[in-house]
């Protein structure tokens, strides 16, 4: 098969995943996650419904189909940070940048699709495992970061710090876009809330895990 064949072919397969996501978002927007079958996402995007359970498994991944970005998300960050840079100071400046940019990964979704998620027992379930599973990851880059021992306990305890803080503010983001507060305001709000939160931690983790300088 030819590079350009090669790359048709996950044209093709990348525009059938976004087809479905969009056909499956509009149809939760409109009825409600819980009141809409796989079928019916299938049938609206004019595939098979195999087709729809091989690009999303679970009929929560059509709804919350960013999970990946959602968990890796800070642990990238704490890979990347930068020399003298503690991760808390890693994490609070790219949560800073995400809410200037007002990310949806970080709980900028619009009202609707805030009133989707929260209307699902199912979802929120869901949205739970993904903080716990941003949790655990932070918990593995940090042991690798610190050279710390498998299972020691140090890594286990900044991480629930830290993703305790994200999911403080994830849940604020949510609370005052169901109040359906402007972007701009909730921005305000939450970068304000940011800096307070993050830095609570600085006692405790601002020497943490730190970057050694070039």
């Amino acid at each position: 098969m030819s590079g350009r064949d090669t790359g048709l072919r996950a044209l093709k397969k990348r525009q059938t995943r976004e087809n479905i996501s969009n056909q499956a978002t509009r149809l939760f927007l409109e009825r409600g996650f819980d009141n809409v079958t796989i079928a019916e996402v299938a049938a609206a995007a004019q595939v098979a419904k195999m087709t729809v359970t091989n690009y999303f498994p679970r009929k929560e991944d059509l709804a919350l189909d960013l999970q990946d970005v959602f968990i890796e998300m800070p642990v990238t960050t704490i890979r990347e940070r930068e020399p003298g840079e503690s991760a808390l100071a890693a994490l609070r400046r790219a949560y800073l940048a995400a809410v200037a940019e007002r990310n949806p990964v970080i709980g900028f979704s619009g009202p609707l699709f805030a009133r989707m998620i929260t209307g699902s027992p199912v979802l929120v379930a869901r949205l739970r495992d993904f903080h716990d599973d941003r949790e655990k990851a932070m918990v593995r880059v940090l042991a690798e970061e610190t050279g710390a021992e498998p299972g020691a306990v140090l890594p286990r305890v900044a991480a629930a710090q830290l993703g305790g803080v994200h999911r403080l503010l994830f849940e604020e983001t949510l609370r005052l876009t169901l109040d359906e507060r402007g972007d701009d305001e909730i921005a305000a709000i939450v970068a304000e809330d940011a800096r307070i939160a993050f830095g609570a931690l600085e006692p405790s983790l601002g020497g943490y895990a730190v970057r050694p300088a070039a």
